[in-house]
């Protein structure tokens, strides 16, 4: 029987799952399953710390779209993710695309979630989560940047919807919950002076680990004016929370080269960053 109305779109399903173990010294690749549009690629030969880029075949997302991230990153080990490219978020006809990353360290374990930036389309619908359990003396570095409209290209967004939503626990204490909120009104909730005062590119990054507090001031000096950071502890641990707002997408990059690049320490910035 022939149907008529409105066509059945085929939507993104992307699944990856990564783990990684520490063993003669470097950290390895333990388990990989990747499945749909996800696939998860490792530029560099296993050493004592670990980069895995992670790509979305389908090449950026829409309503009823749903990508899912896991990764466990075992005790000893050092772990660098990001991804191959700026995920782009095109318009929705309907629902929301969704984006869910979940991540585990245990002891001693140093992760570090460096995606390169977010970019909004008008009209689009973004639900993103960020889950994070870490062990008690693990360390995190925490980054996620979006870009609403590319200024170089012409890109405006009036009109979005976009929800942002963070939990980071230690030994199953929360230390940090954020759920950021925009839309629809893009255009004039990011013009208003206690939002962005007309920026077009925003960022947040989270450092956990007794190291943050002495790179308060130097993260400072490179924030300067475009935004804040701040250090406080939650029981014994420590915590450093900035929060970047930029005129676009090239003014947030210049600025968040330096300073995931001494946040990250020893690691510095994901290879694919500078390629």
């Amino acid at each position: 029987m022939i149907r008529t109305g409105q066509p059945i779109l085929q939507r993104v399903r992307a699944t990856g799952r990564l783990s990684v173990k520490y063993s003669a010294g470097k950290t390895r690749l333990d388990r990989l399953f990747q499945e749909g549009a996800a696939k998860i690629r490792f530029p560099a030969p296993e050493s004592e710390a670990l980069e895995a880029v992670l790509i979305n075949t389908a090449g950026g997302l829409t309503g009823g779209d749903r990508v899912a991230w896991t990764v466990e990153a075992a005790p000893e080990t050092r772990l660098t993710l990001t991804t191959q490219a700026c995920e782009k978020i095109y318009r929705a006809g309907s629902g929301h695309a969704g984006v869910a990353v979940s991540i585990t360290a245990g002891t001693r374990a140093r992760i570090a979630w460096l995606p390169q930036e977010t970019i909004l389309f008008d009209r689009s619908a973004l639900r993103r989560r960020l889950d994070i359990e870490l062990a008690e003396g693990s360390e995190a570095l925490l980054l996620e940047a979006t870009i609403f409209g590319r200024r170089a290209m012409g890109e405006v967004v009036g009109e979005a919807l976009f929800h942002d939503r963070w939990r980071v626990r230690v030994d199953g204490r929360l230390i940090h919950a954020e759920d950021f909120r925009i839309g629809p009104d893009i255009a004039g909730q990011l013009g208003s002076p206690v939002v962005a005062s007309g920026g077009r590119a925003v960022a947040t990054l989270l450092m956990t680990g007794d190291g943050a507090e002495g790179l308060l001031e130097p993260a400072r000096a490179i924030i300067g004016t475009n935004g804040g950071a701040s250090f406080w502890r939650i029981g014994p641990t420590g915590k450093l929370l900035a929060r970047l707002v930029a005129t676009d997408g090239y003014a947030l990059r210049a600025q968040l080269i330096p300073l995931v690049g001494l946040l990250n320490g020893q690691a510095g910035l994901p290879k694919i960053w500078t390629s």
